[in-house]
């Protein structure tokens, strides 16, 4: 069994792949998307983006990290795709499932899935310009509007060269409402001969053993519910070992992360978005753990960053450390 981290724009980026990586139990990550228009991206862009590119496409837990890209240009894509191929990321991930309307509005992500013939011209397009031995992959939601389309684009992804296929269980009209239709990815996976990974509505180990019931997948990205319990793919390895006696962080486990999250933020982000930063994951963790609902009120109101230095306990003098190259 593989074990992914999803890539979601505006919370799973660098910062929180490393934190929960250095957790355990996520053997591959992709990243945030890197959108492609109309030029070729500057080093500067992938390196802002997918800062794991300078320690050799790894997380500092040692766990690789694939580069998505989103676009609809197959020119365009292939020409960004060989220069960020150059940098050494993991692999190469391309994005047909966001559902942001900005971005379904300028031809990109899951309103490509209107158009299999296009998204195979993309695949095969980036699969053609970077060297043989680098994986190329994609992810994909079950349609637009609706699934009718789901086999039709998933072949058409398979045929143009992709080497893995991440599904996210829902169509775009769908958004995150429960439930995913896991029996949908069940009917993709019959249909191509590449690995399917199946995502969406995975939140605790249950879902997870259902999910691979329903779906047939071994393979499973987790997104928003690792988020919220950062051990959730220990505790899913261990369910599926019949691991019964090993141990999964709690709370107290928490603390020393939560700092070294704090120092990443400190680092990298502007100060007028990093007290949001630590709220956002805060307010995740209070699904899972009772501790995380005080914290999160106690710095519910609080803007300054360095009150959140404070709160934390941590010296003014370490505060905005460099915490990962």
């Amino acid at each position: 069994m593989n074990i992914l981290l999803a890539p979601m724009e505006g919370l799973l980026d660098f910062a929180l792949r490393d934190i929960l990586t250095r957790v355990g139990g996520i053997d591959r990550c992709v990243s945030e998307f890197i959108r492609v228009t109309d030029q070729l991206l500057p080093e500067r862009v992938f390196y802002r983006i997918v800062p794991e590119l300078r320690r050799g496409g790894l997380t500092p837990a040692g766990v690789p990290v694939r580069a998505q890209l989103l676009g609809s240009d197959p020119s365009c894509l292939a020409d960004n795709a060989a220069r960020l191929a150059a940098l050494g990321p993991a692999g190469i991930d391309l994005n047909f499932g966001c559902p942001a309307k900005i971005v379904n509005r300028h031809g990109g992500g899951a309103a490509l899935l209107q158009e299999p013939e296009l998204l195979a011209r993309i695949v095969t397009a980036v699969r053609r310009a970077v060297p043989a031995d680098m994986p190329v992959s994609a992810k994909m939601r079950l349609g637009f509007h609706d699934d009718s389309l789901a086999i039709d684009c998933a072949q058409a992804l398979a045929s143009g060269g992709a080497s893995e296929l991440v599904v996210h269980a829902r169509t775009k009209a769908h958004g995150y409402r429960p439930p995913a239709y896991w029996d949908r990815i069940a009917d993709i996976r019959a249909a191509v001969d590449i690995p399917v990974v199946a995502n969406g509505e995975i939140w605790t180990v249950d879902d997870a053993l259902r999910c691979r019931e329903v779906s047939g997948c071994t393979d499973l990205m987790l997104g928003r519910g690792i988020v919220t319990d950062p051990g959730l793919a220990l505790a899913i390895r261990f369910a599926v070992q019949d691991d019964a006696g090993a141990a999964l962080p709690g709370w107290l486990e928490l603390q020393p992360l939560l700092h070294i999250f704090w120092g990443l933020i400190e680092a990298h982000i502007e100060p007028r978005h990093r007290a949001g930063r630590l709220k956002q994951w805060l307010n995740f963790l209070r699904r899972r753990f009772p501790e995380a609902e005080e914290a999160y009120q106690a710095v519910r109101t609080i803007t300054d960053s360095r009150a959140i230095s404070a709160w934390l306990g941590i010296d003014p003098g370490e505060a905005g450390m460099p915490l990962a190259a």
